[in-house]
C-alpha cells in the first residue's frame, strides 16, 4: 500500500499540514502525538534556521536537561519503525497463507526485522546480491548471510543471471511469494492500525512528510 502516491508535491504537503496542524496538537501527550508534532515542526522550519542551529550550538550544558535524547525525531522514528516491523512480523506469523514452519519461526522471533529487508527489497524478477544490499543499506556480506538463512528456510534461491553468465540472482521461491503476500497483508493492517491510533489526518501528514523527507 502506497501512502503518498500522487501526493508528493510540496504545495499539497504544505496545504495538508496547514489544514491539520490543529489536530496535531491534540495528542501531544502520546508518543504518536510527539512524533507527529516534532516531524511537522522540523518540516516547516526554514533550511536557513536549521543551518544556523548547526553552526551555533546551544551554550547550555548538555547535562542540564537531557530529555531531548528521549524525544528527538530520530529516536521517535526509530521506535516507530521497530514497533511497526514487530507488528508486521506478528501478523505474518498468524497468516494462514504462511507455511507452518515459517510461522513458527516468526512466532519464536527467529525471523527478525532484518529478514524483512529481503521481503521489502527483493525484486519480483530477482535481484543481484549487490543491488539487494544497496537497496537495504547493508553490506554485501551481511545481506549474503540473510540470503543464506532465507535460502535455508525455502524463501529464496540463487540462480544464474540471464543477463550475465558470471553472475547469480536471488529470486523468490513459491513459498517466498506466499511470504511476500503475507507481508503485503500485514503491512496493510499495520498501516490501518496506525491511522486508527493517531487519526486519519495526522497519519496522512506523517506519511506525506516522511515521503518528502526520505527523498
Amino acid at each position: 500500500m502506497g501512502w503518498g502516491t500522487g501526493f508528493s508535491s510540496d504545495a499539497l504537503f504544505t496545504g495538508c499540514v496547514n489544514s491539520t496542524v490543529n489536530e496535531l496538537y491534540k495528542p501531544v501527550n502520546t508518543i504518536f502525538g510527539q512524533f507527529a508534532l516534532s516531524f511537522v515542526t522540523m518540516i516547516q522550519a526554514p533550511n536557513t534556521a536549521l543551518q544556523a542551529s548547526e553552526n551555533n550550538p546551544s551554550d547550555r550544558p548538555v547535562t542540564e536537561d537531557d530529555r531531548w535524547r528521549q524525544t528527538h525525531l530520530g529516536r521517535l522514528l526509530g521506535h516507530a519503525m521497530r514497533r511497526f516491523d514487530e507488528r508486521v512480523l506478528h501478523l505474518m506469523a498468524g497468516n494462514e497463507g504462511v507455511p507452518l514452519a515459517l510461522a513458527n519461526l516468526a512466532s519464536r522471533d527467529q525471523i527478525s526485522a532484518a529478514h524483512v529487508h529481503i521481503t521489502r527489497h527483493l525484486g519480483l524478477k530477482g535481484s543481484r546480491l549487490t543491488d539487494l544490499a544497496r537497496a537495504a543499506g547493508m553490506s554485501k556480506q551481511a545481506m549474503g548471510d540473510l540470503v543464506d538463512q532465507c535460502t535455508a528456510w525455502g524463501l529464496v534461491q540463487r540462480e544464474p543471471d540471464p543477463l550475465d553468465a558470471r553472475a547469480r540472482r536471488v529470486v523468490f521461491t513459491p513459498v517466498g511469494l506466499a511470504w511476500l503476500q503475507a507481508f503485503k497483508d500485514a503491512v496493510a493492517q499495520a498501516e490501518a492500525e496506525f491511522r486508527e491510533a493517531v487519526g486519519k489526518d495526522v497519519a496522512t501528514v506523517v506519511a506525506l512528510g516522511l515521503e518528502a523527507y526520505a527523498h
